[in-house]
Formats: structure tokens, C-alpha cells, sequence
């Protein structure tokens, strides 16, 4: 019976593979093409198949930015940052789109020992960050081999301290891995689609609009109320919006 069902999921995952790739070619050869439309059809028919990956929230964005869809350019520009936080690219397209921007919401940057704990994290992704650990682990065991077998006493030494070297960089890396995989996972931000959102104090419309947000402002969301949600923005202004007017990511 396993093998049955096993055997039906490879017959099925197969022509689904093949068909994502067909579209992933013919959406690039659309966008190159200047059928920006037809290129963001055949992205999202990708991601309606199951499929993610930074490549395509990559193009995705640029799609919608050459079509001056400015909310959900930044919005898949973001969603292909967390699956890799060190593309120089994503980085720049990114920062492009968030300078057409009407608010002007930055806050300060982390610094200190947290800042650096920070940026070192997002070197890589989770994966990459998952590979490291296993790299360095698989070090560790080859020199710790090494050095249980060696007779000479200085490179015992020697082995012995680059083997616990390589254990604290794998140990380093794990966490690292699941600190990324936490940001991804637990990632509460949106970006508002609305060309103008009101916020307001309380979570109810008989409450008083205290300011506007507008399209391709990004928020921290940090506590949800029916169809209501909390929001604090970079510079620690708080407020409550409409979950309508927001994407999550």
C-alpha cells in the first residue's frame, strides 16, 4: 500500500515539477518581453502550484514594479529577502521601491554587540545557516578522528583545538539556522495595499482616524483584534488599522 501511494506521489509531483518550469521559462521570456501581465500570471500560477522560491518572489516583484505596482513589488521583494537575506540584488530592488514611498516612517538601526549578533545571523538563510552546521560538524568528526589516531603531540594539539574550533562554529550555526528560521516563521509584518489607510487609536470605526499610512509602507504587527490589528511602525508610532488594507508575510 506504501509503495502505491508512493509510487502515485512521484507520478504526480513529476509533471507538476515540469509544468513549473514551463511557466517559470515562459513567464521570463514574457517579462523580457515587456508582457509584464502575462509574466506575473505565470509567476503566481507557479506559487498556486505549491512553489516558492527567491528567484520567483524576485521576478514576481519586478513584474509588478515595472507595471508601477508599487504594494506588491515591495511585498514579494520581502518575501524573497526571507528566503535570502544576502542577495545584494533583492537588496537594492528593494531599497528602490521603498524610496517611491510616500511616509517616511525609518526608525533607528541595532547596534552594539545585539546589532552585530543581528547582521551576522542574516548572512545567510536557514538553509544556509543548515549547511554550515553540518559542514562544520562533519569537519569536527574528520579531525577528531585524526587526532585520536595521531602520535605526535603538537599535532594533537593542533587538531584537537581546530576540532573544538569547528564544533563551536557548528553549534554557532545552528543557532544562527533557527534564529532565521524564527524570523521567517513568526514573522508578524505586512505591507499596507491600500493607496491610503486610516489609522486609528482604538479598534473600532466609531474611533477617530489619527493619521494615514499609504501603499508600500511595511508595519510590525504586534497584536490582532477581530478585523482589527495593532501595528507599530520603525520610529515607535503605534496604531490600529483594518487587516483588510494589509498583506501579511
Amino acid at each position: 500500500m506504501m509503495k502505491k501511494l508512493l509510487f502515485i506521489i512521484i507520478l504526480w509531483t513529476i509533471p507538476v515539477s515540469a509544468q513549473n518550469e514551463s511557466l517559470f521559462e515562459k513567464a521570463n521570456s514574457a517579462y523580457n518581453g515587456g508582457a509584464y501581465e502575462t509574466a506575473i500570471s505565470n509567476y503566481e500560477q507557479i506559487l498556486e502550484n505549491g512553489e516558492t522560491s527567491a528567484a520567483l518572489y524576485y521576478n514576481l516583484a519586478n513584474s509588478y514594479y515595472k507595471l508601477n505596482n508599487l504594494a506588491p513589488s515591495i511585498y514579494y521583494y520581502e518575501k524573497a529577502l526571507q528566503l535570502n537575506p544576502n542577495d545584494s540584488d533583492i537588496k537594492n530592488n528593494l531599497e528602490i521601491a521603498q524610496n517611491l514611498v510616500i511616509d517616511e516612517v525609518s526608525g533607528t538601526q541595532s547596534s552594539g554587540l545585539f546589532g552585530l549578533w543581528q547582521n551576522s545571523g542574516s548572512i545567510f538563510s536557514f538553509n544556509g545557516w543548515g549547511w554550515a552546521a553540518i559542514i562544520f560538524s562533519f569537519l569536527f568528526a574528520v579531525l577528531f578522528v585524526i587526532y585520536y589516531f595521531s602520535n605526535k603531540t603538537l599535532a594533537k594539539r593542533i587538531l584537537f583545538s581546530v576540532a573544538m574550533f569547528c564544533i563551536v562554529l557548528a553549534v554557532f550555526s545552528l543557532i544562527f539556522a533557527f534564529q532565521q528560521k524564527s524570523r521567517v516563521s513568526n514573522n508578524d509584518y505586512a505591507i499596507i495595499f491600500s493607496q491610503e489607510a486610516p489609522v486609528r487609536d482604538e479598534p473600532t470605526l466609531r474611533s477617530a482616524e489619527s493619521f494615514y499610512l499609504h501603499e508600500g509602507t511595511k508595519i510590525k504587527v504586534i497584536e490582532r483584534y477581530q478585523d482589527w490589528i495593532k501595528f507599530e511602525l520603525p520610529n515607535g508610532l503605534q496604531g490600529w488599522m483594518d487587516k483588510d488594507e494589509v498583506r501579511f508575510f
